[in-house]
């Protein structure tokens, strides 16, 4: 079975290193997308991946998602990736919790950090829910952290999916487009991890409206 970790990265260089070290420490092949850095994520990543793209300036996480994964789609044999983030609020070793569910045949699952969210800002924790709450009604599952960008899918459903988005909506669009081809998606807990240090990428304010803005338009694009 092979397995493909899939990293977009903007200005994450201190992060970053560590992150690929321990990853590598489990024979994982590696892609890292960077997103128009301006700090040294470059050198890291060309230095620890396998493979890596890079953005001559800053698109957005969706937009790094999907070069990523057309790359793949294209020119490597899988049968799996899992995505993460590059930031270390992902923990490599959770990572073994989602091979597990690989070898289980799991099509699509996704990290839950809701059941301890007390180290997440609070403004985190209630768009969170608010999203996840929204979006398991639209597709008529339980997902209890739609917005959490570490999971394992499938190659099969990831050829089944037409991206649209450039944002960070494309966590929720992935999650919808896949529930409407039938795909079951399960959720499986993992470390919260927060750092007060970094400044979060997301804008609470901005980003919600791009996310109900989506909510309104996903019905109307292609699959």
């Amino acid at each position: 079975m092979k397995i493909w970790i899939v990293i977009p990265a903007y200005n994450e260089a201190k992060s970053l290193e560590g992150v690929l070290r321990n990853l590598k420490e489990k024979n994982l092949s590696i892609i890292v997308i960077d997103d128009g850095s301006k700090d040294q994520t470059y050198s890291v990543a060309k230095e620890k991946a396998d493979i890596v793209i890079r953005n001559e300036k800053n698109l957005g996480k969706g937009m790094s998602l999907r070069r990523a994964l057309a790359y793949l789609l294209e020119n490597e044999k899988f049968d799996y990736i899992i995505t993460m983030d590059g930031d270390g609020q992902h923990s490599p070793s959770d990572i073994d919790k989602f091979i597990k569910e690989a070898q289980n045949k799991e099509n699509f699952v996704v990290g839950n950090r809701m059941d301890n969210p007390r180290v997440m800002p609070k403004t985190r924790i209630i768009t969170n829910k608010i999203m996840s709450w929204l979006i398991s009604k639209m597709v008529s599952q339980s997902i209890p952290d739609t917005q959490c960008g570490f999971r394992l899918i499938n190659r099969d459903v990831l050829e089944k999916i037409k991206f649209r988005t450039n944002k960070f909506e494309v966590e929720s669009e992935i999650l919808i487009k896949a529930a409407k081809e039938g795909v079951t998606i399960k959720s499986i807990p993992i470390k919260s991890i927060y750092f007060r240090r970094i400044k979060s990428k997301i804008h609470p304010f901005v980003d919600t409206i791009r996310f109900i803005r989506f909510l309104f338009t996903v019905n109307d694009k292609d699959k």
